[in-house]
């Protein structure tokens, strides 16, 4: 399977066609992000970009304009429909310079989405770090339901993720059941052990859900930062685009490795989204809707 290494400054990244994935990034041949073996399969989706859905869809079915779809269920556990069409295509090279790859992928219009999209992403390196930005078009005669987000998992450095500590600028998350983890209601992170809007360690706090009420800086920007007690660290930060995030602190069970790195994914809108349409996109035809978002070491 083909892959595109860029660089710029000191920072290098590796991109895979599978997925449309980001595999590696580095800073000084330091990993900020958990990267997956070349040729093989991406392990927990890292990396990838989520789309024409971020998260779940509860049992993989929707209504939409009023006719109702399904689409396949590939978290069978839980019975929902995860992350999307695109994650499991090869996608196309469309340009590639030293310190930026642009690919592209068209799923093909099926049942449960029967739309036409072209969804592009592109990486690219600066000084900075590295900026993606990941390009949705509708290229059918019909309005589509959209969303998407990035799923990288963030390194802060050598110590375990217990040890990192972490701000995320948000202040109210969504409550999910535990079985299925699918939306019951927004709570305040207030007394929460999941406020983390003044830095503080991980330590045993378990996180897979999604945050909003985030907040802005003046130049439109939030962003999460990750830091090592060994002094290093990494950002992730985006803009309005997405006023959902999802953290997750990647907890396995015995044998697979447990907590390797946080997954930060701003989203476009929140899980199930399809079913409750909050902040669904609604892509109408020759329509384009664009998110962006850049990683960088701290």
């Amino acid at each position: 399977m083909s892959e595109y290494r860029i660089r710029a400054g000191e920072y290098t990244a590796t991109v895979t066609a599978h997925a449309g994935a980001l595999r590696e990034l580095r800073h000084r041949e330091r990993n900020l992000i958990v990267p997956f073996p070349e040729g093989g399969p991406i392990p927990d989706y890292r990396g990838i970009v989520a789309a024409p859905w971020p998260n779940r869809i509860a049992d993989g079915r929707y209504t939409f304009d009023g006719a109702e779809y399904e689409v396949p269920v590939n978290e069978t556990d839980r019975g929902c429909a995860l992350h999307g069409l695109v994650f499991p295509l090869d996608w196309t090279l469309e340009s590639q310079d030293e310190s930026s790859v642009m690919l592209s992928c068209s799923p093909e219009p099926a049942a449960g989405y029967p739309h036409q999209l072209r969804v592009a992403v592109e990486y690219r390196l600066a000084e900075d770090g590295l900026h993606g930005t990941v390009t949705a078009t509708n290229l059918g005669g019909t309005a589509a339901p959209y969303g998407a987000c990035p799923h990288p998992y963030l390194v802060a450095g050598p110590a375990r993720l217990d040890e990192w500590t972490l701000e995320i600028p948000a202040a109210t998350f969504l409550e999910v059941t535990p079985d299925r983890l699918l939306p019951k209601e927004t709570r305040t992170v207030e007394g929460h052990e999941f406020d983390f809007r003044s830095p503080r360690r991980i330590g045993a706090t378990e996180i897979d859900h999604a945050f909003t009420d985030l907040a802005f800086d003046g130049g439109g920007q939030a962003r999460v930062l990750v830091r090592d007690p060994g002094g290093t660290g990494v950002g992730m930060a985006w803009d309005g685009t997405c006023q959902w995030l999802q953290i997750h602190t990647a907890d396995k069970k015995p044998p697979f490795p447990n907590r390797l790195g946080l997954a930060v994914e701003p989203m476009t809108c929140p899980p199930d989204a399809f079913n409750s349409g909050v902040d669904l996109i609604r892509l109408e035809p020759g329509a384009t809707h664009s998110a962006s978002w850049t990683i960088f070491a701290l």
